[in-house]
């Protein structure tokens, strides 16, 4: 037998915090980063029929220099598709096996390594690990085969659940930045930079898989690499969500913007810029109106009448209501808070209009006090052509009834909602109302409008007085004296 040909790895103290498991996951690493590299046949890792484990991939194949603790040229070219760029993970993962009593036998075309301790030459105190290099028993074999003996079961699934390709994580959509994924029910949500997680997040609303890095996270991404801060990939989660259109995320999204009235909602909707793009998105997806806390409690009517039309009302913050306020959704179409979907039911409505003729004979005597009232005030303005009369009316959102009457500048006619023909009063106190409006052009509860009402009020008084009877009764009987 070839005497094997012995390469000092260097190592005299090894990672007493590691387990195998963390061993373990350098070496499915390093047998992803080769797939990646040569773009060969998926790694497998399996267990063989004698009990020990093995990670197999079809690449170039493993060789001792490898073992070298210097930068990879060729990983750090292609920092996005792979996960390790030193050899110094691989060197450790060989001590803390070797550690923990696991066998290794690493097998490619360039030779064949196991691992022995061996005292340093001229130094017989100073023993250190050593890989036992052999001549490759198949020359033609392709790409690398590790052999684990000893190893547990329960070491090899953690070592596994470091990978996304492991974890069976569902896609939600994939940016130019990296995958977003759904965070599974009960489990915290977990960051993965080139498929090996970095990170665990309690409060976040997906979890994430990063494939462009910035410099700040190469840097960031130390041996021990679940250390990573939150510092290194909040740039990178906000680009993906920034970059995101799936409705799916932006539901969530929403789900957790509501969620922070109540002093909950996951940490990314606290970004505002995120916040507001998920409103954009949830916009374009469905039929949706923003609403803030305030604005369902004093506008419930308006907010009733939308989920009549069957709209989804969606709770947001009152400062990402400032800014959707008059912004677009991603299709350009305009987001839709209470001023706009107001708007939109409005130009969507359409009066029924009666003609005299087709009002009841009731109906038309008081219908025919209409030129009598008006006069009482001096008659109708100018601007306005017609007094009209509709079996339907636009809705008054503050009330969430239909109005009783409305000045219609578009027409340029005052229009009287049928049931108000039922009674005298009823249509004269509508129509003076809507006089008013047509006059001033002032909105309901302005101190503008209630000026204009109250002198509109004051001439009617006044005229029904100069042509009433000589009063039956004393000024002072009136006032009790």
């Amino acid at each position: 037998m070839t005497e094997a040909r012995l390469f000092d790895l260097n190592i005299e103290k090894i990672l007493e915090a590691w387990e195998s498991a963390h061993a373990v996951r350098e070496l499915i690493a390093n047998a992803i980063d080769e797939q990646q590299l040569s773009d060969t046949s998926d790694i497998e890792v399996f267990k063989a029929e004698d009990g020990s484990w093995i990670i197999r991939d079809y690449g170039r194949g493993l060789r001792y220099e490898h073992f070298t603790q210097n930068e990879n040229v060729e990983k750090l070219q292609n920092s996005g598709k792979v996960i390790g760029k030193f050899g110094v993970g691989l060197k450790d993962a060989m001590a803390t096996l070797h550690r923990n009593g696991v066998q290794v036998d690493i097998r490619s075309a360039h030779g064949e390594i196991t691992l022995a301790q061996v005292a340093k030459r001229d130094f017989a105190d100073v023993v250190t690990l050593h890989a036992a290099v052999q001549p490759a028993s198949d020359p033609t074999m392709t790409g690398t085969m590790i052999v684990l003996r000893g190893l547990s079961d329960e070491q090899m699934d953690k070592a596994k659940g470091f990978f996304l390709r492991f974890s069976d994580e569902d896609l939600l959509e994939s940016t130019k930045i990296g995958d977003i994924l759904r965070r599974k029910p009960g489990a915290v949500a977990r960051i993965y930079v080139a498929g090996l997680l970095v990170a665990e997040e309690e409060n976040f609303a997906f979890s994430y898989n990063i494939t462009a890095l910035t410099e700040p996270m190469r840097k960031a991404l130390n041996r021990e690499r679940t250390n990573v801060g939150r510092t290194a990939y909040t740039d990178r989660v906000k680009q993906m969500l920034l970059n995101a259109t799936a409705s799916d995320v932006a539901e969530e999204l929403a789900r957790q913007l509501q969620a922070m009235q109540s002093g909950e909602g996951s940490d990314e909707v606290r970004w505002k810029e995120v916040a507001i793009h998920a409103v954009r998105i949830l916009s374009v997806s469905g039929d949706y109106l923003f609403v803030t806390a305030d604005q369902l409690m004093s506008n419930s009517s308006a907010v009733d009448h939308a989920r009549g039309d069957g709209i989804r009302i969606i709770m947001i913050p009152d400062t990402i209501q400032q800014e959707v306020s008059g912004m677009t959704d991603l299709s350009g179409a305009p987001i839709r808070d209470l001023g706009q979907y107001q708007s939109e039911w409005n130009n969507s409505f359409v009066f029924d209009f009666v003609e005299p003729s087709g009002l009841a004979p009731g109906e038309r005597v008081v219908f025919g006090q209409a030129q009598a009232i008006v006069d009482l005030v001096g008659g109708l303005p100018a601007r306005v052509h017609a007094v009209r009369v509709s079996n339907t009316m636009r809705v008054d959102f503050a009330t969430g009834s239909d109005a009783l009457g409305l000045w219609d500048g578009e027409t340029n006619s005052i229009v009287i909602r049928r049931d108000q023909l039922a009674s005298l009063p009823d249509f004269a106190g509508t129509l003076l109302h809507e006089l008013v409006h047509a006059q001033t052009g002032y909105d309901d509860v302005t101190r503008n409008f209630e000026g204009a009402l109250t002198d509109i009020i004051g001439k009617t008084a006044a005229a029904a007085l100069t042509s009433a009877p000589e009063p039956k009764f004393s000024f002072r009987r009136l006032l009790g004296r």
